[in-house]
């Protein structure tokens, strides 16, 4: 494992990583209001409506350009290309719809919610309300065993938790690190079952309205896929569509989190230190901030969810500057760094499975 701040590298192993955040965890409050105040001077948190309304404009455009696209073309081979258009669409559209869960977009949570609604459940096929409850557990806990539910999934991100899981589990964390790639074919796919899933079995607050729209995208996405095409092309269709729609989001936020400290359920690590320490930057310019989301910027994302996308290049040399300040860690790897650095503590945690004695 390694903690890479600007310009450094210092090796750490697996087991201690959660020892180096502790250390440097006093709990100073004060501080974060210090750079919240910063940030607040700077006019970075407040709406950018004109942002969103191009971004909205154009990303629509582009929806409505993809399925005339469908139909245009016909029955034909040809349509994967398509297929592969609309995958890079329908992430841009969960980019927005993250931003609004975020309430990054109105100022009103039922404003932001209904935008949620149409580019989420209905466009895109994935709830609105189950996102967003599961991924304000991830802010309040990155990184955290116990609480974190990005950490408890089917990949181990801690020796703790490769060494205790038996079963197929097991093998799955003994591979994970050839596994991660081919397994982000099927992320789509997580996303829609958990979405129904928690229609279905969550106490969401607008159960029958999230259901509706999820039901409708469904009822389009299959006519419109089905009516233009045989029924080979049309299976053959959705499958690279929805693989690499799930892949390019996996690739998204496989660079954010993964590889870096990895905290115990009992940790009290204040929220500043938090955030800053089990969050990573990519480098890059206007490609990466759109490729990306806006999410290259996570470090900053992490400790103000609510500031809008196109703010957080601006907040990022302040929030730098004030890590420096306080000698704190800040990561930032260009993007192929920060898949290798992934796949090689996947790999380390692995060992775990193999030799749980090792722990």
């Amino acid at each position: 494992m390694v903690i890479e701040t600007v310009r450094r590298r210092s090796p750490v192993p697996v087991e201690d990583r959660a020892a180096v955040v502790r250390d440097l965890a006093p709990m100073r409050g004060s501080e974060y209001a210090v750079l919240l105040r910063r940030v607040r001077q700077a006019g970075l948190l407040e709406r950018r409506p004109r942002y969103y309304g191009w971004k909205t404009a154009v990303t629509a455009g582009a929806f409505g350009a993809g399925w005339v696209g469908l139909w245009m073309v016909g029955d034909s081979w040809w349509q994967l290309g398509v297929a592969v258009f609309l995958a890079v669409v329908f992430a841009q559209l969960a980019f927005l719809g993250h931003d609004a869960g975020h309430r990054q977009i109105f100022a009103t949570r039922r404003a932001n919610h209904r935008y949620g609604l149409l580019v989420g459940n209905l466009a895109t096929g994935v709830s609105i309300g189950w996102w967003t409850s599961n991924h304000n557990r991830h802010h309040a806990h990155p990184n955290t065993e116990g609480a974190d539910p990005d950490v408890s999934g089917i990949l181990a991100h801690s020796g703790r938790r490769a060494s205790a899981e038996t079963g197929w589990r097991r093998f799955v964390f003994r591979y994970q690190a050839w596994l991660f790639f081919p397994m982000l074919l099927l992320e789509a796919g997580s996303l829609h079952f958990s979405s129904v899933r928690a229609v279905l079995t969550w106490p969401l607050a607008h159960r029958f309205r999230e259901g509706a729209f999820l039901i409708a995208h469904a009822l389009w996405y299959l006519a419109a896929v089905f009516l233009v095409l045989s029924p080979i092309k049309a299976l053959v269709f959705i499958a690279v569509h929805q693989g690499l729609f799930g892949f390019y989001m996996g690739c998204t936020f496989a660079p954010n989190h993964k590889g870096m400290p990895v905290l115990p359920k009992a940790d009290n690590t204040d929220f500043l230190r938090r955030q800053v320490l089990t969050s990573r930057n990519i480098r890059g310019g206007n490609l990466i901030d759109t490729a990306l989301g806006g999410l290259n910027y996570q470090i900053e994302h992490h400790l103000f969810p609510t500031m809008p996308r196109p703010a957080l290049r601006s907040a990022q040399p302040i929030v730098q500057a004030f890590c420096t300040e306080l000698a704190l860690p800040y990561t930032e790897t260009p993007l192929l760094t920060s898949y290798r650095n992934a796949v090689h503590h996947l790999a380390t945690v692995s060992r775990f499975a193999v030799h749980p004695g090792n722990l």
